[in-house]
């Protein structure tokens, strides 16, 4: 690719602005909207099963240390009274104090018993044991004392205190049921509640995926569609681009690349054969560009003196070599004197226009007017480098030396609001040049 074609697309590239970078695209924002529910429901599931086990394991708890212990001392209760009406009948007949002392060892462990009772909070149901119990304590002492007669009304309190006994055991029995039978129906909600949220997680992100591929798939594929349309030349074709949300970002730098790939081929169209440098649609282009800019900038107007002598000494060929070379010299001063916007155009033949800053006139025709009086000596013979110019016959049919052809450049100064067109700018140096008294060789002038 020729240097003129290469800075062209720089140029073009270098006007593309950078598209503003989105935190989240769209496609993201789906996707993870879908796997962000199934977190979710997860999340949720698990802090439910986590409460769940928590309350389960609160109401073991509370079994093991409440429920469990209030029965296993009913129980002992139960026993030790059986036993101690067993020792207080046994000493109503035989009169033994032996029967007393296990009487009140079973008596220790009924009281032991009814202490497991009072920690663990249950006072109105112990008041309706205890007191009972305590009557029937004194009725024992009685016997024990001698008053054999009360050994029926023993009999009777030992009754009472059973019935209470049993009473309380059956309710405590009732309660721990209840609160068994509330611990199955909570492990099997938990279950149910945590299947159920995961699987509603799980088939949103499996439903959501697989639709923001889908989308994806059927937009990149119209995409590509276009891009072969473009990559086979079409910049003209109008792009039926899809409009999904989740490639948009990817679509519209698309739209611009291939906007841009358009204008470049529009330059390149425009472009001359010969120097591949901008024709007069891309000189007039950039000069009415940089008039409503306002910034201050100057038109450089590059020709070629004696020319055709050395069109018709060389030939085509030649002279189409020189010209190139001569593209390539402007270009090339132009890029490295000059501004980064400043531009390199070829009107048409030996005509030549720069458009640069306004300080950067003189170190840009320097330039030009230096390397191409180094160039010209390349391109011709030796005889004619001898002769300071090409000897051919005039129309006269006499023999006349032509002079070595040289550059000029007419400069015309647009720092102010004098020009209000590039055909006001292009007639101004016309007239400028036409009237422009100078010496004979290359140089430059700044004439307006």
């Amino acid at each position: 690719m020729e240097p003129s074609v290469k800075e062209e697309c720089r140029r073009l590239l270098a006007r593309v602005r950078p598209a503003p970078k989105s935190r989240f695209s769209a496609l993201l924002l789906k996707v993870g909207t879908g796997y962000a529910a199934m977190a979710v429901f997860t999340t949720a599931a698990l802090l439910y099963s986590f409460y769940n086990l928590y309350s389960i394991n609160r109401t073991a708890r509370q079994i093991v240390n409440t429920d469990l212990p209030v029965e296993t001392a009913l129980v002992r209760i139960r026993n030790s009274l059986l036993a101690q009406e067993g020792f207080a009948g046994k000493y109503a007949i035989f009169r033994d104090p032996t029967f007393v002392d296990l009487f009140r060892k079973r008596e220790k462990e009924a009281l032991a018993a009814l202490q497991v009772l009072e920690k663990a909070g249950l006072a109105s149901d112990l008041a309706t044991l205890k007191v009972p119990y305590l009557e029937y304590q004194r009725g024992a002492e009685r016997l024990f004392a001698g008053d054999y007669e009360s050994r029926e009304q023993l009999h009777g309190l030992a009754l009472r205190v059973m019935s209470a006994v049993d009473g309380l055991y059956q309710e405590r029995q009732g309660r721990l049921q209840a609160l068994l039978k509330r611990a199955d129906e909570q492990q099997e909600s938990a279950i149910e509640w945590a299947v159920g949220m995961s699987l509603a997680g799980f088939l949103l992100a499996v439903l959501v995926a697989p639709y923001c591929i889908y989308r994806v798939i059927r937009a990149l594929g119209k995409l590509q569609r276009e891009t072969h349309l473009v990559a086979s030349g079409y910049f003209t074709h109008d792009l039926e681009l899809p409009a999904e949300a989740e490639i948009s970002e990817l679509t519209s730098d698309f739209k611009e690349m291939a906007d841009r790939m358009r204008e470049m081929e529009q330059a390149n169209r425009e472009a001359r054969p010969t120097t591949r440098l901008p024709g007069n649609l891309g000189i007039e282009r950039i000069l009415n560009e940089r008039l409503a800019s306002g910034t201050p900038f100057a038109v450089c107007h590059v020709q070629l003196d004696n020319f055709q002598p050395f069109l018709a000494q060389y030939g085509y060929a030649k002279a189409g070599a020189l010209l190139d070379k001569t593209g390539v010299l402007i270009h090339c001063a132009v890029r490295e004197k000059g501004a980064a916007t400043d531009f390199a155009g070829h009107a048409g033949g030996e005509c030549f226009v720069m458009v640069v800053d306004s300080d950067r006139v003189a170190a840009v025709c320097d330039a030009v007017v230096s390397g191409f009086d180094q160039e010209i000596t390349r391109h011709l013979a030796a005889e004619d480098r001898e002769a300071g110019g090409f000897r051919r016959s005039d129309r006269c049919g006499g023999e006349r030396l032509f002079p070595i052809t040289t550059v000029f450049i007419s400069v015309v100064d647009c720092s102010s609001d004098a020009y209000g067109s590039a055909v006001d700018i292009a007639r101004a140096a016309a007239d400028a040049r036409e009237g422009l008294d100078r010496a004979p060789g290359s140089g430059w002038d700044r004439s307006i």
